[in-house]
């Protein structure tokens, strides 16, 4: 699908201010509302805007540990990667995975309440035979920039 500039905008305005109405959203990139409710449905079913999300403050909801880890696959077969990422998706406290090319298969975003949670999630993963050979463990002490989008002129407009 081939983004213009507008459409860029509204990208923008909405990964900064998902509950805006569509109405202010016309306003602030300077379209009428019916052709930037149209252009905002042609991104929703073109896929490129995949859903709307809330940006939840973990801290003040309670206690809790970010750790990433670095995992290497015992084997590297097809059927070996295509196991691990199934078995990865059955873990609530997996917030993400990236497969890697390069020194290791897979980057995993874990939160849990405490390390003990976390030492017990991977030792049932170990224990399930998901394909974990070794892995190393890489505790977040604070978050210094929170995920966002690239800038968005990289991709055309």
């Amino acid at each position: 699908m081939k983004l213009d500039a507008r459409d860029l905008e509204i990208l923008r305005v909405l990964a900064d201010e998902g509950r805006i109405t569509k109405a202010d959203l016309a306003a602030r990139v300077g379209l009428s509302a019916s052709p930037c409710w149209e252009r905002l449905r042609r991104l929703e079913e073109g896929g490129i805007i995949e859903g709307y999300n809330a940006r939840i403050s973990l801290k003040k909801l309670g206690p809790h540990v970010t750790v990433f880890v670095a995992a290497e696959l015992a084997d590297h077969t097809p059927a070996s990667f295509q196991a691990f990422e199934a078995s990865v998706m059955r873990y609530g406290e997996v917030t993400a995975c990236w497969a890697l090319g390069g020194g290791f298969d897979y980057l995993l975003q874990i939160v849990a309440r405490d390390i003990d949670a976390y030492q017990r999630l991977i030792d049932a993963m170990l224990e399930a035979r998901i394909g974990l050979a070794r892995y190393f463990t890489y505790i977040v002490t604070k978050p210094v920039k929170s995920p966002r989008l690239p800038p968005l002129d990289m991709f055309g407009g």
